[in-house]
């Protein structure tokens, strides 16, 4: 059963955010949420935990005064460079000779030894994947159960991160007075708040562009194939127009985001300028020139990403190429974006129609507001769905004891005769 709340942080390099989810008789009734601004975190790694642990306690003590609720259990994400994926497989015997239905109990079987197979002192396994089964000499199969085979194997799909990053993480949030409750990959979590069902058919790719890591993931008939994490992100056009202008990058990304334009700088009217203040004087700064900086740098990032891409998959092949980041909302970045991979790509938005509607209240979320929360957003629909996407629907419980003790019976009278 679920609690009276679910709260979810989403721990970046630029601002932590939170979401505080209330429920009532199983269904969401409010919202609470806040961010706050962060150095304490860089492509994913925690750089200074006393700053982190004060943040995180400054957030979360907000929005129990706001909530009323006394929170202690979080869904949190985890991402950057110490995400490691890695494909394992196991094969098991279903009967010495001739024949057996799949049982329930023979997946659970391969899909754990193919998880101690893959599994590493080093790492912490975040989400396993079944990419598929096989079955005697028929492969790809996505749902064996019920069917007969001398042998059952599996490819699992494993994300993983480093020990330490994840021993790390968890003594940061018990410091700050919680525990992690669900641990997930942030792209995974970003990914159940904007796919929709439609997703499921052919290639879709999410692209998070994130402060100075870029995430990317690929589904295939809606299960994970494939994911790409990359050094750059929308502060590298910030640190552009930094270096570029010789200003501070906090001005530099004021600047951005009023005045950033991607495309043409010819475009710009050449008398259109921006007023710096520097030291004690105003010095006037060329649009067209800022429009210049920010174009080469996102050129530079969408060509970067389209290289990756093209290591992993034909791009004829995408059917849905779906990207989220604030750095998204400068004019014109989508369609330069778009111009450079020959696809169309589509700005992010929440799917599920229950936080949608609650969403439509809050005047945080309005607009396009909602980007700067989407992976805790995306961590509440894990939370609420309780399975990992990607995963196979294996079973369905029984509503009542009768049920499960007929299931049961029929499970091990399969798995003997």
């Amino acid at each position: 059963m679920l609690s009276n709340y679910i709260c979810a942080l989403d721990i970046g390099s630029s601002k932590v955010t939170a979401v505080l989810a209330e429920i009532r008789k199983k269904k969401l009734v409010n919202f609470f949420l806040d961010s706050v601004p962060i150095k304490s975190v860089k492509e994913g790694v925690i750089v200074d935990s006393a700053g982190l642990t004060s943040s995180i306690t400054k957030i979360l003590k907000g929005l129990k005064n706001k909530s009323g609720i006394n929170i202690k259990f979080l869904s949190v994400n985890i991402s950057g460079q110490d995400i490691i994926t890695k494909h394992s497989s196991a094969i098991i015997p279903l009967a010495e000779r001739g024949n057996k239905v799949i049982t329930l109990s023979d997946m659970h079987l391969v899909n754990e030894q193919a998880r101690i197979l893959g599994s590493s002192l080093e790492d912490e396994i975040i989400h396993m994947i079944p990419l598929g089964y096989t079955i005697d000499s028929k492969s790809n199969i996505v749902n064996p159960l019920g069917l007969y085979s001398h042998k059952l194997e599996v490819d699992l799909y494993l994300l993983c991160a480093k020990l330490s990053s994840v021993q790390s993480l968890s003594r940061v949030i018990n410091q700050s007075g919680y525990e992690i409750k669900d641990l997930s990959f942030s792209g995974i979590a970003t990914s159940k708040a904007v796919f929709n069902p439609q997703f499921r058919e052919g290639v879709s790719i999410l692209c998070d562009l994130g402060s100075d890591t870029t995430e990317i993931l690929i589904f295939r008939g809606g299960l994970l194939k494939d994911i790409e994490i990359l050094r750059l992100g929308g502060g590298d056009l910030t640190k552009g127009l930094s270096d570029a202008l010789r200003i501070p990058e906090d001005l530099a990304e004021d600047i951005k985001r009023s005045y950033g334009v991607i495309g043409n700088p010819l475009e710009i009217g050449e008398d259109k300028e921006i007023l710096v203040k520097k030291s004690e004087f105003y010095k006037p700064i060329k649009q067209r020139l800022v429009c210049e900086i920010l174009t080469n740098s996102a050129n530079k990032a969408c060509m970067q990403i389209k290289d990756a891409l093209e290591k992993k998959i034909a791009l004829y092949e995408v059917n849905n190429f779906i990207i989220v980041g604030r750095t998204m909302l400068l004019d014109g970045f989508i369609e330069n974006f778009e111009r450079i991979l020959s696809l169309p790509v589509k700005l992010g938005r929440l799917t599920n129609l229950e936080i949608v509607s609650l969403i439509m209240e809050k005047n945080e979320l309005s607009g396009h507001k909602y980007l700067k929360y989407l992976t805790s957003l995306g961590l509440i629909c894990e939370a609420l769905e309780k399975k990992p996407l990607g995963t196979l629907p294996l079973h369905q419980p029984a509503k009542n004891f009768i049920l499960k003790a007929y299931n049961k019976i029929k499970e091990v009278y399969q798995e003997y005769f």
